[in-house]
């Protein structure tokens, strides 16, 4: 009964510890998202984003893997469009078959594009202990609307040992051409073979039309 009452008292020790964990790494997600409120997000499902489909990479099913269902979060996986969505609690990821393949958003505007932000949860909060499934190498491409032209925005590593959400700024940003639809190409992840999880992407620009007005609006005033 003694060793019983202590393993109990060991095992709230841990999950109280582990609670406190979720909190820091919540509190640190909602301090980065104010420092990120200045820019728009042209990537969210409630704005209006979509999924690709037809030119995105499997999911990762785990049906035939045991482990994989008792450990993992895999009951049924998430769909790609979960990225377009700001929940990023541990396990609330889309999976992406393998260690390398691709996501195509189609935004809600053309947008003349200058950043994308990529955001993971901490190794502690991660249901498999690990980060391993985090993406690493990645590849951001502009579409054209057809698919049959793409043109390469950047190239960037999200680090695992860095902050949570992670912003690289595009090449020759903001681009004078714009795009609707953007293409992140996962070139490598962290270690695990099998999938890959991407919890959140944002994109960041300014839709065609308003940089249009921007830019009439700042050669009247030059001329005033």
């Amino acid at each position: 009964m003694q060793l019983l009452l202590e393993e109990v008292a060991q095992l709230r020790a841990e999950l109280s510890s582990v609670k406190e964990v979720q909190k820091v790494n919540q509190a640190a997600s909602e301090m980065a998202s104010e420092v990120y409120v200045q820019m728009s997000d042209w990537a969210l499902k409630s704005s209006g984003a979509t999924i690709d489909v037809q030119r995105t990479s499997e999911t990762y099913s785990c049906k035939e893997n045991w482990g994989c269902r008792v450990l993992w979060f895999f009951r049924t996986a998430n769909p790609p469009d979960t990225i377009l969505q700001p929940d990023v609690s541990p396990g609330n990821c889309w999976p992406l078959q393998g260690h390398q393949g691709q996501v195509v958003i189609r935004l809600p505007a053309q947008v003349h594009l200058t950043a994308v932000t990529v955001q993971h949860i901490a190794k502690e909060v991660s249901p498999s202990g690990t980060v391993i499934s985090a993406p690493r190498d990645v590849a951001v491409f502009g579409v054209d609307a057809d698919g049959e032209e793409e043109t390469l925005l950047g190239t960037f590593t999200y680090n695992v040992a860095k902050e949570l959400i992670q912003t690289f700024p595009l090449k020759n940003a903001p681009l004078p051409r714009a795009f609707s639809y953007v293409k992140l190409l996962v070139k490598s992840n962290w270690g695990n073979p099998a999938y890959t999880c991407i919890y959140r992407v944002q994109v960041h620009g300014k839709m065609a039309n308003q940089k249009a007005s921007t830019e009439t609006r700042g050669k009247e005033e030059g001329q005033t």
